[in-house]
């Protein structure tokens, strides 16, 4: 396991990607095709152009900035074979980095413009997520989201087109987009009925907002994971309500730094939040958007953090265990986590 590069070992490990986006997965060959396909040509376009489109350079400034580069890809995501290709080839992605348990968050809202319903957009991305799993081994589900800028109307309906869905692949709502100008409490109606419906939830939380936002959507909208919470350490209550509930963070590394969530990497609290105690899971957010893979943002936790085989296997089962799967489901992946784990020598508690 040492040979090569000193992260090569990475490479052997099952992953776990818990905070995934369809839209920003999209790679660019496909943009291209599914352009061709929908008789709107991206002309002149090779694919090492449309990557620098769709992806995000170095001078960016905000989670704002981040979220535009999605409104170059979305309009082509608008068809039932856009929306089943997308989600197998996420899948593809994820198995080409030795996952084998991905949940994939998307808005039906945002797919709707070519005449789809929302329940329809679910239908067509979990037909996707379901091929990649039986051809590709890897156990996909899906997260509606539902879009800070939206109506209350719209969102209701995300959320009753998700409880449809429930036995069906979607496995928990979400709550995503430009959270320093939307909080998470414009949407408590909605989230309400979430819970009415025993929906789990995840929201996206301390990213480009305060520690409160967290408190928030954990008190008043019923989440049992929060996305990103970067910012929790700016409370310390935050983190003991984390702490003590052993409430699941969805860690994004490279784009937490992308975003601006955190300045620098000297900042990034993932080695605190272990130290405490906190539940921490590591995850991609937007493969082709950020630039990376699950692989990669454990490399960046091994090369700048020193996390060793055992953490970084610890941080995995966090995964396992923070999945929105019920309990048989969980713990026959957790059995062949830990297989692998010991086949590998690694220990795990």
């Amino acid at each position: 396991m040492e040979a090569g590069n000193k992260h090569d070992w990475l490479s052997l490990l099952p992953m776990v990607d818990l905070h995934v986006h369809l839209d920003g997965s999209v790679q660019p060959h496909t943009l291209r095709e599914l352009a061709q396909e929908q008789g709107r040509p991206l002309s002149g376009e090779c694919d090492a152009r449309l990557l620098r489109l769709m992806q995000i350079g170095e001078g960016c400034a905000s989670l704002v900035e981040y979220l535009g580069k999605f409104d170059f890809v979305l309009p082509y995501l608008q068809t039932a074979q856009a929306l089943e290709r997308v989600a197998y080839e996420t899948v593809e992605q994820s198995a080409r980095h030795n996952g084998r348990y991905l949940e994939v968050r998307f808005a039906p809202m945002l797919h709707t413009r070519g005449g789809l319903k929302p329940d329809e957009a679910i239908a067509h991305v979990l037909a996707g997520l379901k091929r990649g799993e039986r051809e590709l081994g890897v156990a996909a589900r899906g997260i509606a989201i539902c879009m800070r800028h939206h109506g209350e109307g719209d969102n209701l309906q995300v959320v009753d087109a998700a409880a449809d869905y429930r036995k069906r692949g979607v496995v928990a709502v979400d709550l995503a987009g430009d959270e320093a100008h939307y909080p998470p409490q414009l949407h408590e109606e909605v989230f309400r009925r979430a819970g009415r419906y025993g929906l789990p939830v995840t929201i996206h939380a301390g990213e480009a907002a305060g520690a409160e936002n967290i408190a928030t959507a954990v008190h008043r909208m019923g989440a049992t994971r929060i996305g990103h919470g970067v910012r929790a350490r700016e409370n310390p209550d935050v983190l003991k309500l984390l702490r003590d509930g052993g409430i699941p963070l969805e860690l994004c590394p490279v784009s937490n730094i992308q975003t601006k969530a955190v300045s620098a990497w000297e900042h990034y609290p993932v080695r605190d939040y272990f130290d405490q105690g906190l539940t921490l899971t590591i995850n991609t957010d937007n493969p082709t958007v950020s630039g990376t893979s699950i692989q990669r943002e454990y490399s960046v936790l091994a090369e700048r953090f020193g996390f060793g085989k055992e953490e970084v296997a610890a941080l995995i089962m966090n995964g396992v265990q923070a999945a929105f799967l019920d309990k048989e489901a969980k713990r026959e992946l957790a059995g062949q986590f830990r297989t692998r784990f010991r086949e590998l020598g690694i220990r795990v508690s």
